[in-house]
């Protein structure tokens, strides 16, 4: 009896962890997919499980529960957090609503996910950071999901540099393009609101680029100095919702466009290592452009999202006579996540991100040590963003970064 009792504990099925999620459309998606993935692909110390997701429109919300598999729907967030289901709160709604939902959410003893930029202010993002620091205390975690750093050939660039193979870094340079909004009569969409969005490019691109060079450097931006530029200033008023990625009809009448279309800036690392980064919705033809190079003394490394199985690396130490970048395919076994999916050489795609996220998340819940974005992360992101603002309104004079 003793020995089935053992065997039954031993093959349990793990504890569950309830995911209530806010906001249903493009990130919407993008998340169901990794918390309805995760758990199928990775051996996870506890399950998550789809409880419910949350929307303003009930017929919408309830079709995008059936859609992502999510077992209920609800029209009000505070509903949701006070189902007794729910774990998690995975916040997925425009930037207005992030820090009033987030620091609900951990006063009610729930777990957050949030996702980037944190806040549309730095006030808001310090006030989360504050709700996540008393959340601690009760063994509550708040994470903002930088989805980018969970694409293994980042993962495996950030171990490189910690290992030592670029030695001590001297440039890191930056850009994500994109083309969405290069069309003059796409819609006056909420990511075109500063109300809403808080910033445009350089909150919706900025944020992922500036999280990158930070992760993968190992150190804080200490200084910036920018330029913005808005090159389309009215667009036409959409006739109905839309999620941002254009489209949609024109209701009629033109409204302004209050956020940045373009970014572009310059920085200092704290060990003085020099970056620079662009970013901009109006790159015509770059639909997802995300480029990344950093130039250490011992060697070089260099990513494109677009072809995001790959990493360059260039190892200075070499003889010259035979140096130079060599192309990595990063799908073995032994490369970050790898171990969970395909044989060598099958390759991933933007979803897996997610699906790696969810993985790292419910780790680190249940006291794994995996190294997940926090709303500290988030709010150190956010100060960089305000200083960029901040320095693109006096003429690109260099900014301090608030530490």
């Amino acid at each position: 009896m003793a020995q089935r009792d053992q065997t039954q504990q031993e093959t349990a099925a793990p504890p569950t962890l309830g995911i209530g999620m806010v906001g249903y459309a493009f990130m919407g998606a993008a998340h169901s997919q990794g918390w309805r993935t995760a758990g199928h692909v990775f051996d996870l110390p506890m399950r998550p499980a789809l409880a419910a997701v949350c929307g303003r429109d009930r017929a919408a919300v309830e079709a995008a529960a059936g859609r992502h598999g999510w077992a209920a729907a609800e029209t009000d967030w505070r509903a949701l957090i006070a189902r007794d289901d729910v774990h998690l709160v995975d916040i997925c709604t425009p930037g207005d609503s992030h820090a009033e939902i987030a620091v609900a959410a951990l006063e009610a003893g729930k777990h957050v996910l949030c996702e980037k930029p944190l806040a549309n202010t730095v006030a808001e993002a310090e006030a989360m950071a504050a709700a996540a620091r008393r959340a601690a205390a009760r063994g509550r975690s708040a994470f903002v999901g930088f989805n980018y750093r969970r694409v293994p050939a980042l993962a495996h660039a950030r171990r490189l540099i910690g290992d030592g193979r670029l030695g001590a870094l001297r440039h890191v340079r930056a850009v994500y393009l994109q083309d969405w909004l290069t069309d003059p009569a796409s819609p006056l969409t909420w990511r075109l609101d500063k109300d809403r969005a808080g910033s445009g490019a350089l909150g919706d691109l900025g944020a992922h680029v500036v999280d990158l060079a930070q992760y993968l450097a190992g150190e804080p931006l200490v200084a910036v100095s920018a330029l913005t530029e808005t090159f389309v200033r009215e667009r036409p008023r959409p006739a109905g919702p839309s999620g941002g990625l254009g489209g949609g009809a024109a209701a009629g009448g033109t409204g302004p466009v209050t956020v940045d279309d373009a970014a572009a800036f310059t920085g200092r690392l704290a060990s003085g290592a020099l970056a620079s980064f662009e970013v901009t919705r109006m790159a015509a033809g770059r639909k997802n452009a995300l480029r990344l190079e950093i130039n250490g003394e011992r060697g070089s490394l260099a990513f494109d999202l677009e072809r995001l199985n790959e990493l360059s690396f260039h190892d200075h130490t070499e003889p010259a006579a035979t140096a130079g970048f060599r192309r990595v395919l990063v799908t073995e076994p032994e490369h970050p996540y790898l171990e969970a999916w395909w044989p060598p050489g099958h390759t991933l795609g933007y979803e897996h991100t997610f699906v790696h996220q969810a993985r790292d998340v419910v780790c680190a819940i249940a006291g794994g040590t995996p190294d997940v974005p926090t709303f500290a992360d988030g709010l150190q992101v956010q100060r960089v963003l305000a200083a960029v603002e901040e320095s693109a309104a006096k003429n690109s004079v260099l900014t301090p970064v608030t530490l």
